[in-house]
């Protein structure tokens, strides 16, 4: 079976493999039903801990990161202290594409002032980076700034996934 194919990907989609699909396509972390210890199966595998985890390893600069997560509702609360409001949107914005996430609460606090709010993005089927450029800043050969806002979420221009959310620079 090829993993990569775009038929194999809907079909994975469709039988529950989602986050599988994301994780092939985009690095990102597997929070895909998993048998907990004493081999009871675990429904809700997302977790403060896992996400914090993914936040690390994008390697943004938290001090102080903390992740709870309420599964009751799909909300991931951060809290800690970072440098500017660039690292601040990237943070919250890799929780909030993390499987089973529905909404990010930001508790977190910027040391170097509040800076520019970027303009955020939901990619839909059939997008690019080019596309979402064109859209957005009237120029298609404008994507390497979306991708460099998005680093290091973004591995490849292309390899952006329906329900990703971008952060859209001024």
């Amino acid at each position: 079976m090829n993993l990569g194919s775009r038929d194999t990907m809907k079909r994975l989609s469709r039988c529950g493999f989602r986050q599988l699909t994301f994780q092939i396509r985009n690095t990102m972390v597997s929070l895909t039903p998993a048998t907990a210890a004493g081999g009871q199966e675990s429904q809700d595998v997302a977790n403060g801990d896992t996400i914090k985890k993914y936040i690390a390893s994008l390697g943004l600069n938290v001090s102080g990161l903390n992740v709870a997560y309420d599964s009751s509702t799909y909300t991931a609360t951060i809290t800690g202290t970072v440098a500017d409001n660039e690292t601040r949107e990237k943070v919250l914005i890799a929780a909030g594409n993390v499987m089973n996430v529905a909404k990010v609460d930001d508790k977190m606090s910027v040391t170097a002032g509040s800076g520019v709010d970027s303009n955020f993005y939901t990619v839909h089927s059939g997008d690019t980076l080019s596309k979402i450029s064109k859209e957005q800043y009237g120029d298609a050969t404008k994507y390497n700034k979306i991708f460099d806002a998005n680093k290091p979420m973004l591995k490849s221009a292309d390899l952006i996934y329906p329900g990703q959310v971008l952060r859209i620079p001024a």
